[in-house]
């Protein structure tokens, strides 16, 4: 019995060695997790028969993460997987983070050919609808086509102690300059991507009151009385506090202005929006605050940020989200398989994978340009390996006894 015994603890240490031994040749390899061995007795009757290998477990613990700088390196900061599909659609879930851009666009895992999967934007302009479905991500290179302003704000200050006052009797003209304080002027964008020029009047009416005129100068609406260049008009109103009173002003804010038609494109249709315009002591300056619609770009190239979002940069400076990397998570990732290649498979153990952007509920970070390192304490893995290799030696040295001890036996006469 004491041979089988031996021979099993022989056994059971040469694996704890391998183990060992994978963990070290891995301690390299982004996104490993290291292996740990778990042993348990064989027992029959009274007497033990040994030990047997209960398993391997792996920590899933989180590496360090190391600055790459490379766009296509992605480092995952606390739980959850990438989930990657092959050709075939069979999904696996790692942490290794290294990918590469194939031909069409697609980001795959560049250690085992596995497609990165997320929530792709779609529509123009893109963007990422509620409950879309999870597939592999593809980057669209194509260019950015134009898309006409719809929406804007303008924000500053109109200065509360000006000294310049418009009498009612002094009709505005964009020409002369006694019939308005001061302008400003924004850019929109038509619906074939052509820049407009938006000029926006401020006159002072009254001691603290003011009003604005806007107009689209490079396709004016001429729809005016005889033919005349039609203004879009506001009167603004502030509260002590030097913020627009809405309900002074009736609740409207939004000035809303229209073009012509410019070489064959919709005509403009821009509602400018002044509600976070102020009057301070301050001197008067306004600037534009948001717009939407762009001009068309060229593709250039694409980032990927800590939210996990893809976005691509464009050549008319617009940047647009693509797609939202997404991350997996399980109930028990201990019950997970091991397939090779540092990736791992559902199993009934491990539970159905949960699903999630980066940083939201238990899900950890993504984070671009960086790689999660390997796990393994090369420290603790060395002193393991002169803990098996005595364990070794210790049952190689019951066996060295058990024979010695029968062959006393055998030599008795």
């Amino acid at each position: 019995m004491s041979f089988s015994q031996g021979l099993s603890g022989l056994n059971a240490a040469s694996k704890a060695l391998d183990v060992v031994g994978n963990n070290i040749a891995n301690s390299q390899t982004s996104g490993f997790k290291a292996g740990s061995i778990a042993f348990a007795d064989v027992f029959a009757g009274t007497t033990g028969l040994g030990v047997q290998v209960a398993g391997i477990n792996q920590n899933f613990n989180d590496g360090g993460l190391a600055t790459t700088g490379r766009n296509l390196d992605i480092g995952i900061s606390g739980k959850g997987f990438f989930r990657m599909v092959n050709e075939g659609g069979n999904v696996f879930y790692g942490r290794n983070g290294q990918f590469n851009l194939d031909e069409n666009g697609s980001i795959y895992n560049g250690t085992n050919g596995l497609f990165l999967s997320g929530y792709q934007a779609t529509g123009n302009p893109p963007k990422i609808e509620p409950g879309a479905p999870i597939g592999p991500i593809r980057i669209p290179t194509g260019d950015m086509q134009p898309a006409a302003s719809t929406a804007g704000s303008l924000a500053g200050n109109l200065k509360a102690d000006e000294s310049k006052v418009i009498s009612p009797t002094v009709p505005f003209n964009p020409s002369d300059p006694n019939s308005y304080n001061f302008p400003s002027q924004i850019e929109a964008t038509d619906s074939l991507g052509s820049k407009h020029s938006i000029k926006i009047y401020f006159v002072q009416t009254a001691p603290g009151d003011w009003k604005a005129y806007a107009r689209d100068e490079t396709a004016p609406d001429m729809s005016g009385a005889g033919g005349t260049e039609k203004y879009a008009e506001l009167d603004l109103k502030f509260d002590a506090s030097g913020n627009i009173d809405l309900a002074a002003m009736g609740g409207n804010t939004k000035m809303n202005i229209v073009g012509d038609s410019l070489n064959g494109s919709t005509p403009l249709a821009l509602a400018l929006d002044l509600a976070e315009l102020t009057k301070n002591a301050s001197d008067s300056q306004v600037k534009l605050g948001e717009i939407d619609g762009q001009a068309p770009g060229k593709y250039q190239n694409f980032v990927i940020g800590d939210s996990g979002e893809v976005v691509a940069t464009y050549s008319n400076g617009k940047r647009q989200t693509v797609a939202q990397i997404v991350l997996a998570d399980f109930p028990n990732t201990s019950g997970l398989t091991a397939e090779g290649n540092n990736v791992w498979s559902e199993s009934p153990t491990s539970g159905q994978p949960f699903y999630g952007a980066s940083g939201s509920g238990s899900f950890g970070s993504v984070n671009g340009g960086m790689l999660e390192q390997s796990n393994v304490d090369m420290g603790q893995e060395m002193v393991n390996m002169i803990v098996y290799q005595r364990n070794y030696q210790s049952n190689s040295q019951t066996i060295k006894t058990q024979s010695e001890l029968l062959q006393t036996l055998v030599n008795l006469r």
